[in-house]
């Protein structure tokens, strides 16, 4: 069982930037690819951002392309996702997902490891 463990979220001012992290102290964290998901209450859950396990290839969510940036580093067994240029709309609770294959997907389902989620709330 991986345990992930996000930080950040609050609130920011629309216009702002925010930093997620996910912690994984696994020592296969290196090997698994890593997604962020978004899901507002009683709405379907969201792809944000994708990485594969060297994180040498992402993906995004072309509601966020350009303004959020997905990164890791496996010395710390992190992934990151920085957000700029938020958004009210980008107002949801934020989740981190593992998935035990070197390669990302973007469906949720296709992730075997979830952290608790994180709120991010951005005003107007």
């Amino acid at each position: 069982q991986v345990q992930l463990v996000g930080t950040g979220g609050g609130l920011v001012q629309a216009g702002g930037s925010m930093r997620l992290s996910c912690a994984a102290p696994e020592r296969t964290f290196s090997s698994y690819a890593m997604g962020w998901f978004r899901q507002a209450p009683g709405k379907e859950r969201e792809f944000v951002a994708a990485i594969n396990w060297s994180g040498g290839s992402t993906y995004y969510a072309d509601s966020v392309k350009g303004r959020f940036h997905i990164s890791r580093d496996n010395a710390k067994n992190t992934v990151y996702l920085q957000m700029n240029s938020l958004k009210p709309e980008d107002t949801f609770v934020y989740y981190c997902a593992a998935r035990a294959d070197t390669d990302y997907r973007l469906r949720g389902e296709e992730y075997d490891y979830w952290g608790q989620g994180t709120q991010v709330t951005v005003s107007s």
